[in-house]
Parts: structure tokens; sequence; C-alpha cells
């Protein structure tokens, strides 16, 4: 089905969405393949062995521009095969100067629309889920793990200062990443409690962090 309404220029100058994207997924796949010096049987034989096989006429034909459809367990596999991620199959940064976002827009730069696919680049029009609270939750967690080791690590300072003028600066300093990480903690557990009244589940903890909130064994059943 041809698409129309393009800047006021004839169809047949713009391909449509479906094959630009589909173009940006081969091309890439094509130039990632050669960078490897991998034959498209030898990329077949990488996507069998991670569970999804894709046979060599498959990818033949896509990187052609022959295939028609373009799965998206497909491109998902074929961009862990060569050692990539999906989104920059879909929108090769550096390779393809610009593309659409969705069929009847214009052409941005890839880069914007990479970040749009993301939700780097917020439209707040668009519900963009939980993606704030996620990155928010990323955030909170690297600060406690980080000032807790400083903590520690000024910690073993005081005790081992050779002074009275090294151990109080070392001891201040035990106390005010001691007093960082419990306020980074007090938030992320805050945080947690807003994501559970969404409805959702939060982020599984890290190992360094099992100790800020009980862990309930996903396996235990409660009581009839």
């Amino acid at each position: 089905m041809t698409q129309h309404g393009f800047d006021d220029e004839e169809d047949d100058d713009f391909p449509e969405w479906v094959d630009r994207i589909r173009n940006n997924v081969a091309g890439e796949v094509r130039r990632r393949r050669k960078e490897k010096r991998w034959s498209a049987q030898r990329l077949a034989e990488r996507c069998e062995e991670l569970g999804h096989p894709i046979p060599r006429n498959v990818i033949a034909n896509l990187e052609s521009g022959r295939r028609a459809n373009l799965p998206l367990v497909d491109v998902m596999v074929l961009a862990a095969a060569l050692e990539t991620y999906p989104i920059c199959l879909i929108f090769p940064l550096g390779y393809v100067e610009r593309t659409q976002e969705l069929p009847f827009h214009a052409l941005i730069p890839t880069w914007d629309a990479m970040r749009k696919f993301t939700g780097e680049e917020r439209d707040y029009e668009t519900d963009s889920g939980l993606m704030s609270e996620f990155n928010l939750h990323a955030s909170l967690t690297r600060t406690v793990i980080a000032a807790r080791r400083e903590a520690e690590s000024a910690a073993f300072d005081a005790e081992t200062a050779t002074t009275s003028g090294q151990r109080e600066e070392a001891e201040r300093k035990a106390t005010e990443y001691a007093q960082r990480a419990e306020e980074a903690k007090r938030r992320l557990l805050n945080l947690r409690d807003d994501i559970r009244e969404e409805g959702a589940i939060p982020p599984e903890l890290s190992p360094w962090l099992e100790d800020i909130e009980p862990q309930t064994d996903p396996d235990q059943k409660e009581d009839d």
C-alpha cells in the first residue's frame, strides 16, 4: 500500500516507512556481518546457537531486500548474534543519517529517532509508563552502593590514621558518606513503595542492597 501526503512530493520519491526501517536493519546486519568477516551461513549458525534459527537464505533475502517481513524476534536474535543491541539495527547511528519515526512523518536525524524510540527524549503527551521511576531507582541504587563503599573506606582510614587530624578528617568523611547512603536508601524505599502503589513490581534489588528490604520468596504462596 502506497503512503501519501509526504511533503507534497511524488510518492515514489520516498520509500514506505516499513521499507525504510527494514532497509535500516538489512544494511546494518550486512555491515556488521562483513565487519566480523562472517558469511551469511555463519550468522545463521550463530542464530541457531542462540535458540532461534534464521536460515541462511532468509538472511540473504533480508540483506538483498527480497524479504517482505521482518519479525521483531528476528531483529532481537540478529542483534545478539552480531553482538549489538536491537535498537542499533533499527536506527544505525552514523550509517543512516536520517530516517522516519513513524509513517507519514518527515525524515529526522537517526539520533533523534532513536532517542524518541527509547524514551530518552521525553514527549510529555506520551505515557512513558514507569520509565522515569525505574531510571531514578537505578540512580539511587548506585548512590547507596557508592556512598556505603566510601563510608567503609573512610572508616578504615580513621582506624589506621597515624595522627589525630587524619583520624578526625576520616571520621568526618565516614559520617558524611554514611548519612548520604541513608538518605538515598530512604528515598529508594519510598520510591519502591510508590511503584507498588501503582500496582507495579519494583526492580529487583542489587545483591549489595538486599539488607535494606526484606525479600519475599517468589515461590512462597500465601496460606489460604
